[in-house]
């Protein structure tokens, strides 16, 4: 038997448990994948807390998307993978387990210069960052300013924008400020004052803003700083962003992502794990509980802690 984390009710980390699962068995055009580690995102927390709308619960409810594994079986009509392969999955059901059935067009062939725990942080963050860059259509020139920028996302918009050519100033507390300056971006605290910091930082100008932080502060800034409300995004506040004229991808937006975006955030696994592979871009790494200490994961999770969390089965 396979082992999996469910819950039946909206609360705290609590309600998250183990259950033994069957193993399971592809169907066509699905993989089946021993998980070697699973990443902890965000938005799993919210939902699971009833933070963000979902269905109710009729049936213990599996929770993850991102993790990292080997291949135990391939399903008909899947063509690339074999038993044995070491693979990064995005957009699963229920990554929190020991295995999982993914379908195959939401794997990838994961480098040996790539960890399990690194790769399983990419999915939701890499996907998220590349396809909001693309769709602001950030590049040489711009002078991007990202709230949040030491959270996982945060990280990997500022490595995206500085390998496209843009100038990066980030928003964290002076605690994160070592880890932006590494990835490349010029840190500003936030705080009173925020908007004047970062006109100092960056007399030129900004010409795009990404908002992770979800503050009053955070949008109020963007909003004195660019003048194109379209180059605005924010992925957290998404159900006010109409009121605001600027653009939501995602965090509570009722604006679906369009098929390009969702075709962007596929495309950014292999292309972030390429990078990887190459030596031009890092995940910070947070800590790792095993996989029945899912409660306690959210718990650090929801508390702030560094790095990118991740479930070992």
């Amino acid at each position: 038997m396979a082992s999996a984390i469910v819950y039946t009710e909206f609360g705290g980390p609590e309600v998250l448990h183990p259950i033994e699962i069957p193993d399971p068995i592809p169907g066509e055009g699905e993989v089946a994948i021993h998980v070697e580690a699973a990443g902890v995102n965000p938005i799993e927390w919210k939902i699971r807390a009833g933070f963000r709308p979902s269905d109710p619960i009729a049936e213990p409810r599996r929770i993850g998307g991102d993790g990292a594994g080997v291949i135990t079986a391939v399903g008909e009509g899947v063509d690339g993978f074999r038993p044995g392969q070491t693979v990064v999955f995005f957009g699963a059901s229920g990554a929190y387990a020991s295995d999982v059935v993914v379908a195959a067009s939401r794997v990838t062939p994961r480098p040996p210069q790539v960890s399990a725990a690194e790769g399983a942080a990419l999915g939701i963050p890499a996907g998220t960052a590349y396809q909001t860059l693309r769709s602001l259509g950030v590049g040489t020139g711009d002078t991007l300013l990202v709230h949040a920028g030491s959270g996982t996302v945060g990280q990997t918009v500022i490595q995206y924008a500085v390998l496209w050519g843009a100038t990066v100033i980030a928003t964290s507390s002076e605690l994160r400020f070592d880890r932006i300056r590494q990835l490349g971006a010029t840190p500003v605290a936030y705080g009173e004052g925020l908007a004047d910091r970062v006109r100092e930082a960056a007399p030129q100008g900004i010409s795009v803003s990404i908002d992770l932080a979800g503050t009053d502060e955070a949008l109020q800034t963007s909003l004195d700083l660019v003048a194109d409300r379209d180059r605005i995004a924010t992925l957290v506040r998404g159900r006010d962003a109409a009121s605001l004229g600027i653009r939501a991808f995602s965090g509570g937006s009722p604006v679906p992502l369009t098929a390009q975006q969702l075709a962007w955030r596929a495309e950014a696994v292999p292309v972030t794990l390429a990078l990887m592979a190459a030596g031009r871009f890092s995940v910070e790494l947070g800590p790792s509980f095993p996989l029945a200490d899912a409660a306690e994961a959210h718990r650090v999770g929801q508390a702030g802690a560094a790095g990118k969390i991740a479930l070992i089965p």
